[in-house]
């Protein structure tokens, strides 16, 4: 006797969706619902010129910062809710009245973290007044609820980010300089070919300089 046997078919099952990875939403985390955003001093096109010429050295997998992108980062806020964009603006604008302009100067280059196991490559900025308003923004940040790097400051022009094996490039001194009167409140955008900086707002600084005296002369006339 022949027996039939019922087939049947195959069911295809939907997969299980995997579990999501972990959130690293916390404090000072990037996520979807915050943006990176950070407040600088652009550099300008008139200083740019000697940075680019020195980004000609560089070899291996060194990624040069484009001239339009380089700047001196005052404070960086790397999970900003979109709804506190307008708080930081008028802080901006608080802060950048009672700050003058500030007259920069480029210094020498180095490395960070350090010139062992180097990833980015920059050139110092000193200039009075600097480090002040860049405190001024920090805490003025922390006042507002948000979170800042907690990085100490060092006010730099990042000039190549290291993505690779690279050589180092020997020390370079700089002597430009230039006045900003303006803060620069950016948007960074990461891409695979390196993050792109949108300005969001900007500051100008409207305070008065303080007038250094004249030191007294040495000797008095005889009369």
């Amino acid at each position: 006797m022949n027996v039939k046997l019922k087939v049947t078919p195959a069911v295809r099952r939907a997969p299980k969706d995997r579990p999501s990875p972990p959130a690293r939403g916390g404090a000072g985390t990037h996520t979807p619902a915050t943006q990176r955003l950070f407040f600088a001093l652009k550099v300008p096109a008139t200083i740019t010129p000697p940075m680019v010429a020195a980004q000609k050295k560089l070899r291996g997998n060194w990624r040069a910062v484009q001239p339009e992108q380089l700047h001196v980062t005052l404070a960086y806020l790397p999970a900003v809710p979109h709804d506190r964009v307008e708080d930081l603006k008028r802080l901006g604008n608080r802060l950048s009245a009672d700050h003058p302009p500030l007259n920069l100067n480029l210094r020498g280059t180095g490395y960070f973290p350090n010139e062992g196991s180097p990833r980015v490559w920059f050139v110092k900025v000193e200039g009075e007044g600097l480090n002040e308003l860049a405190a001024a923004l920090r805490e003025g940040i922390q006042a507002l609820g948000l979170s800042t790097d907690d990085l100490p400051f060092k006010a730099h022009v990042t000039l190549a980010r290291k993505k690779g094996p690279a050589p180092r490039v020997p020390p370079l001194l700089f002597t430009d300089h230039w006045q900003s009167g303006g803060v620069t409140l950016y948007r960074s955008i990461l891409r695979k070919t390196g993050p792109i900086h949108e300005t969001v707002s900007t500051f100008r600084l409207r305070g008065t300089p303080v007038l250094t005296p004249l030191p007294a002369e040495a000797s008095q006339e005889t009369p």
